[in-house]
């Protein structure tokens, strides 16, 4: 039975993140990029200054909202996570280095695509029975597509509710374990035998930490997400920096290998990614992957901002798929090509690359940062995801399955600390892609909506 789910699932994945898939993303954001004028690079002044700008502003959301700033480091709260670090060593190990190229295609283009997807979640959203925005692509296909459209939005909540338990929690509480048990190890402070209560200790206290957080609503969501985002994003880009800068002079090697391996991975690779193809699709899904443009679970956070302006909140939709994927994935990627680590081409690979490419600058004492680092992302990921899969769950049911089903979302942490999730992985990585067709549709279709509001906000 096991491997026959393994075998559907693989067709599905195979199809979803395929080739045709990969085109209809990229087409879709080429689309929204050439109808805007590609604001992501015209307006890209004025989207930093709307954005980096709110950092610094002193201001209290009203009832059922969080501030903008906090509604986009909801969002980044999602993105930033395991994909920045696991993800992008698994793109280079299978697509070369000439994947990460096209894991910045995908994000520039995606710049443009995660704008329209927050400008109609703002646009869109509507309040519920407690007084609190909610929106995102459910919302924005019911109110803006109609009835006959309904089912779409359906289905793209029961694809979220199945992706948030895997992709937002088990997978991530799983990096966590692995993270501070080998922390531990290397500093023998608990025999390999004490792993499995080790794992048990973890999964039990992110539970706690979780329904903690989760039960307190967007308030306090937005709350923590404001100070754990910041924090863990300057923290990782400091250490990644430290690298490039101890191995400086192969930079520019390391980047000419980038641009030239896009195109000839075989030349860089030695021969082993031989597959033009290859190197893109894996640098395009693992781009989507990182900064979730195109799945438009992110502008289910954005459609909680006390904001009255789509276009404005829009911009941080451009700032995050910036931060995610052109800041922090580029530095990971830099880590792992720059610090002579060995890649073993062709091969899966994961977190271990990248830690791998910290210690062989730093040292084995830096397992501590990095395994503080991983945590802090990964806690975040499962805040971002358990905030998305409730709204799923609300849409689908009312709001009185929201704190049931936060309850159960933060017990899938000890699950997640405690078995091997290989399949658990591949499965949650499918439904992630299949959340990508109804979005898309609903975009597309709503592009329209999307031209009118930017003309009018430039107008006004």
């Amino acid at each position: 039975m096991l491997a026959v789910i393994e075998n559907v699932n693989a067709a599905v994945n195979n199809f979803v993140w395929g080739i045709p898939a990969i085109i209809c993303i990229i087409g879709v954001g080429l689309y929204l990029s050439i109808r805007t004028g590609f604001i992501q690079i015209r307006k890209f002044p004025l989207a930093m200054k709307k954005t980096i700008g709110k950092v610094f502003e002193k201001k209290e959301a009203k009832h059922g909202a969080m501030t903008p700033f906090q509604a986009v480091c909801t969002a980044l709260s999602a993105t930033v996570g395991t994909g920045n670090i696991a993800g992008v060593a698994g793109a280079i190990a299978i697509g070369g280095p000439g994947a990460v190229f096209w894991m910045w295609v995908s994000a520039f283009l995606g710049m443009c695509t995660k704008f329209s997807e927050v400008v109609l979640a703002v646009h869109f959203r509507e309040k519920n029975e407690k007084g609190e925005y909610v929106g995102g692509p459910m919302y924005y296909i019911k109110n803006g597509l109609g009835k006959k459209w309904h089912w779409l939005a359906v289905l793209f909540s029961v694809f979220g509710i199945f992706t948030v338990f895997g992709t937002g929690n088990a997978t991530q509480v799983n990096t966590i374990a692995t993270a501070v048990n080998s922390a531990l190890l290397n500093y023998n402070l608990i025999p390999a035998e004490g792993v499995t209560i080790s794992n048990w200790i973890i999964g039990i206290v992110i539970m706690i930490l979780v329904v903690c957080v989760l039960l307190g609503g967007i308030k306090r969501i937005g709350k923590v997400t404001e100070k754990l985002v910041p924090f863990m994003a300057v923290f990782y880009i400091l250490l990644a920096l430290g690298v490039v800068i101890f191995n400086i002079k192969d930079v520019p090697g390391v980047f000419a290998d980038i641009f030239y391996g896009a195109f000839h991975p075989a030349a860089v690779t030695g021969g082993v990614v031989g597959s033009f193809f290859t190197s893109m699709t894996k640098g395009v899904s693992r781009g989507i992957f990182s900064n979730e443009a195109g799945l438009g679970t992110g502008s289910i956070a954005h459609a909680c901002a006390d904001t009255g302006k789509p276009v404005e909140q829009g911009f941080f939709g451009i700032f995050e798929v910036f931060a995610d994927t052109i800041v922090i994935c580029t530095l990971t990627a830099l880590v792992i090509l720059c610090s002579g680590t060995s890649v073993a081409f062709g091969d899966a690979a994961g977190a271990e690359l990248t830690i791998s490419g910290f210690t062989s600058t730093y040292g084995n004492w830096v397992s501590i940062f990095t395994a503080v680092a991983m945590c802090c992302f990964a806690f975040s990921t499962i805040i971002g995801w358990g905030l998305y899969g409730a709204r799923c769950a609300e849409y689908i049911f009312s709001s009185k399955i929201v704190k049931p089903f936060m309850v159960i979302y933060s017990m899938v942490a000890v699950v997640g600390a405690t078995v091997d999730l290989g399949l658990v992985w591949s499965i949650a990585e499918t439904f992630n892609g299949l959340m990508v067709i109804p979005n898309l549709i609903a975009v597309l279709l709503l592009s329209g909506t999307v031209f009118k509001l930017v003309r009018e906000y430039f107008t006004k």
